[in-house]
């Protein structure tokens, strides 16, 4: 997936995705630390950001706003339920270093934030209730909890050389579906 154009140039996007998994492996690296972890000089990151706090504030919002469009990009208010869950691990797991930055670094996003990645998963997965490729016994608030539970286990297992990047998206779907698919 290509970064989004408002927010960062391909180039910014690939040192701000460095920058988040050096922020993870080292998270009280200083910004010299930093910028030898990512392979750039310690000016050209000062000329990103001038202090860590600074750095922290622009990978946050990066990150929320990196996947809010791949849950505009999924279309799950369109698809239907499988092709929505697909398309959620697929996109997810494009973004998975910043998925990672903001799984380790929860506690700096606003409640806001997390707010509206639950409204679209809640309406999705209740309308894939509905539609009853979903089990209705547990509700889709819960569904959205333990998918995004399961997409950051299985993201931070893969870094940390776990489980393996290839088929790391079927896998996701596979264990999510079992759990709460319909039993015919």
């Amino acid at each position: 997936m290509s970064p989004p154009s408002t927010t960062a140039t391909p180039e910014q996007h690939k040192l701000l995705t460095a920058l988040a998994l050096a922020m993870v492996d080292h998270p009280r690296a200083t910004l010299t630390e930093l910028a030898k972890a990512v392979g750039v000089s310690k000016a050209t990151l000062y000329r990103f950001c001038r202090t860590r706090e600074q750095l922290m504030e622009r990978l946050v919002s990066y990150g929320v706003d990196t996947l809010m469009q791949a849950l505009r990009e999924a279309q799950l208010d369109t698809q239907p339920p499988l092709e929505g869950i697909r398309r959620l691990a697929e996109l997810t797991l494009q973004n998975r270093e910043l998925s990672c930055f903001l799984i380790h670094h929860r506690h700096c996003l606003e409640i806001e934030d997390a707010n509206q990645w639950s409204v679209i998963l809640d309406a999705f997965f209740l309308r894939a209730q509905q539609d009853g490729f979903l089990r209705i016994d547990i509700s889709a608030q819960a569904l959205t909890e333990i998918w995004g539970s399961l997409a950051a286990g299985a993201i931070d297992a893969e870094r940390r050389g776990r489980i393996p990047r290839v088929g790391l998206n079927t896998l996701l779907e596979r264990f999510f579906l079992s759990g709460a698919a319909v039993q015919p």
